[in-house]
């Protein structure tokens, strides 16, 4: 095989999975002390309070890239996913489920959607990654979906560390990740399929591939921001959330 030829669908698939394994967040310090109940309350808070808006912003980054795809059957699973975020109107959706997790850290709900005490590194890195979907191909927003490949270990580490190290969550506080346990690898099926299919160059297939290191590394970055902010200097910068100081 020569270095422009296409690789075989089957090892574009094991060099993405390759990727998350070296480069997805369930490596981060900041995970190992969530994880671990190795942190204060308000640190937890302050991890919850950041998480939020990459949360609440998943929705505009799927409903913009709704607005560019070509088929009904496209549109209809990418509805399915803002439906899971948003809800239908009748049952909460993962944004309501991620408040109702800040509820339960006991933050005031209108002070997290303010967005009043994001970091500035939270901000860039999910803006960013809003714009990348709403800017790039296709086949590349598709493509940085696929963190969700990894998110299954991630959640089981997170439920079950959680529940063990702190005494201030429970198991309704961390309901939002049991339906992600089943919505994520739906998603995961349909967007591998979709880019082993339509990525037929290997130009295509290393934009694929970059997709998923953009998205792996931004959400390092907000990890990065977190630990930077609030575990080794503890100090967060102007206007942040900071622990035990009214809002």
């Amino acid at each position: 095989m020569t270095d422009d030829a296409p690789l075989p669908p089957e090892e574009l698939e094991r060099r993405l999975r390759a990727i998350g394994e070296e480069r997805y967040h369930i490596h981060h310090p900041f995970h190992h002390l969530l994880h671990g109940g190795r942190l204060t309350k308000g640190q937890v808070q302050a991890w919850a309070l950041n998480r939020y808006y990459y949360q609440a912003s998943i929705p505009a980054k799927d409903a913009s890239l709704i607005a560019r795809l070509p088929t009904p059957a496209l549109r209809r699973e990418w509805r399915r996913r803002l439906a899971d975020h948003d809800g239908d109107g009748e049952h909460p959706g993962g944004v309501e489920r991620w408040l109702r997790l800040t509820d339960g850290l006991g933050l005031d709900r209108d002070y997290v959607t303010s967005l009043r005490g994001l970091l500035p590194g939270t901000r860039f890195a999910v803006d960013a990654y809003v714009n990348f979907v709403k800017y790039r191909s296709v086949l590349e927003a598709v493509a940085s979906s696929l963190t969700e490949m990894f998110s299954p270990d991630i959640i089981s580490q997170r439920v079950a560390g959680m529940l063990r190290g702190y005494d201030f969550v429970s198991a309704e506080t961390l309901a939002y990740f049991t339906p992600r346990l089943t919505q994520a690898p739906q998603d995961v099926r349909f967007a591998l399929d979709y880019v082993k299919r339509e990525a037929r160059t290997r130009a295509e297939q290393e934009q694929v591939m970059d997709a998923l290191r953009f998205k792996c590394d931004l959400l390092w970055a907000q990890l990065d921001a977190l630990h930077f902010a609030y575990v080794a200097p503890a100090l967060p910068p102007p206007g942040a959330f900071r622990p035990g100081t009214p809002p």
